[in-house]
């Protein structure tokens, strides 16, 4: 599989990489079995850089994944996880919950460091905390050895605008704003490669957007968003392709964006993930499917503080701000 570097890291990552949220049950219930096995189909596939998180079903996906790596050699994977959520409404970004944290998460993962320490969702804390407190406590962390590099996450872009300015971060996770329905995390593509930090992009199909099963109910995104990708996705299939694999090509096309994070805890479907990348893009496809989204291009929704989601509701589209 093609590898990028990752910004100034020495981390050469695969364009896609096994986001493990899955396995923590979040869209459907699975096994420890199956979660095993989908994990070692993602690495012999070459989808070796993997993320986590505790917060993902409520440490769940932490511990499947603690036991499918167990047997792996470490140096066959990059491994990334997070701190600071740890549930839907949990939040705590104060320094000994992050050490904690990370104490709790090296035992569940069976490994004595992480490559990159993520913070997770910083839009629900102020800045202050965020940039006097947990980032601090990040890097001294990596100063420890515990952790190799250091970076934050979230959705809203001008979250990324606010902090990343005041903060020598190593990467980051944006999730949502590179896919074929929004693109407008290329808007900050500029200040990261200014900055030299890697950029993991998560979630091609706007999680759960892309599908011609329709976007699952608790989905942020508003009714004529959620329609108009419906209309795409049923638009591939009636061209006798699957709109996941016309988002995978696209989000993994892009040379200036690093890897793109897929989940899913079904072998199969990891194992199709990783021959889509190998085969080219469908053009005429691709170019039917933009005008179908058009409409709704860079379309969002709010998340998090009201700061970074005051010109951001559910029908806002970034360009026309």
């Amino acid at each position: 599989m093609k590898r990028r570097t990752l910004g100034k890291t020495e981390l050469n990552v695969p364009v896609l990489s096994f986001g493990a949220s899955s396995l923590g049950s979040v869209f459907r219930d699975i096994d420890r079995d199956e979660g095993i096995r989908t994990v070692h189909a993602a690495v012999d596939a070459g989808l070796n850089y993997i993320d986590v998180s505790p917060y993902y079903g409520l440490t769940k996906a932490e511990t499947v994944l603690g036991e499918a790596i167990q047997s792996l050699p470490r140096s066959s994977y990059i491994l990334s996880t997070k701190a600071g959520r740890y549930g839907e409404d949990e939040f705590d970004f104060s320094r000994k919950r992050i050490q904690d944290s990370v104490q709790e998460s090296l035992a569940r993962l069976h490994t004595d460091y992480i490559d990159i320490l993520f913070l997770h969702d910083i839009e629900f804390a102020s800045p202050e905390i965020i940039i006097e407190e947990a980032f601090p406590t990040l890097l001294r962390l990596k100063e420890q050895g515990v952790i190799r590099y250091a970076g934050v996450c979230g959705l809203p872009l001008s979250l990324f605008e606010k902090v990343l300015p005041r903060i020598d971060a190593d990467a980051i996770i944006s999730y949502c704003h590179y896919a074929l329905n929004d693109t407008s995390l290329l808007s900050l593509l500029p200040l990261l490669e200014k900055k030299n930090m890697g950029l993991v992009n998560a979630s091609p199909l706007s999680m759960g957007l892309l599908s011609t099963r329709g976007a699952p109910a608790w989905h942020p995104a508003d009714d004529r968003v959620k329609q108009l990708c419906l209309k795409a996705a049923q638009f591939c299939a009636e061209q006798g392709s699957d709109i996941a694999k016309l988002a995978v090509q696209f989000s993994t096309a892009n040379e200036r964006i690093p890897t793109t994070l897929v989940s899913s805890a079904n072998e199969r479907n990891i194992i199709n993930n990783a021959s889509w990348i190998e085969e080219p893009l469908d053009q005429s496809l691709l170019e039917e499917v933009l005008k179908i989204l058009a409409p709704l291009q860079n379309a969002t929704w709010p998340s998090g503080r009201a700061e970074y989601s005051t010109n951001n509701s559910n029908m806002t589209s970034k360009g026309e701000q």
